[in-house]
């Protein structure tokens, strides 16, 4: 099975200087958990649920000041709609992530998959695999 096929689409972004506090709310109301942050039309991090209570609240700065920039995680994988679902996971089994964002041809951003979209989509040994990988303890 294809990305394409498994992935949510039309995932939404924010830019690096969105307030946390904001951040949270459209977490809160789209029942998501990582939203991607992006700049200059490239995808330049992640913040998640547990980046906003873990660097940014358990930090105690001032929560109303902080921003995407502040809190997320630099960097982002990706995989792409056209790749095997297998990819996919084998991506997150790495490198220990639930969430993938899913770029098209184009390498415009077209959705996520996350790992309960590989439960539906892979084999159970594949899922299995993944999901111990990425809940393992983080050191």
């Amino acid at each position: 099975m294809k990305v394409k096929n498994a992935m949510h689409e039309g995932c939404e972004w924010v830019s690096p200087d969105t307030k946390i506090t904001e951040i949270a709310r459209r977490m809160r109301k789209s029942d998501i958990g990582a939203v991607p942050v992006g700049e200059n039309d490239k995808l330049i991090g992640m913040v998640t649920d547990r980046d906003i209570c873990c660097k940014g609240v358990a930090n105690g700065r001032g929560i109303e000041q902080l921003t995407a920039r502040d809190v997320m995680t630099p960097g982002i994988v990706w995989c792409q709609d056209s790749d095997d679902v297998n990819r996919a996971a084998d991506l997150m089994e790495i490198r220990q992530i639930r969430r993938l964002p899913v770029i098209d041809k184009s390498k415009r951003m077209v959705g996520i998959i996350s790992l309960g979209d590989i439960s539906h989509a892979a084999s159970q040994k594949l899922t299995a695999e993944v999901t111990k990988a990425v809940s393992a303890h983080h050191g």
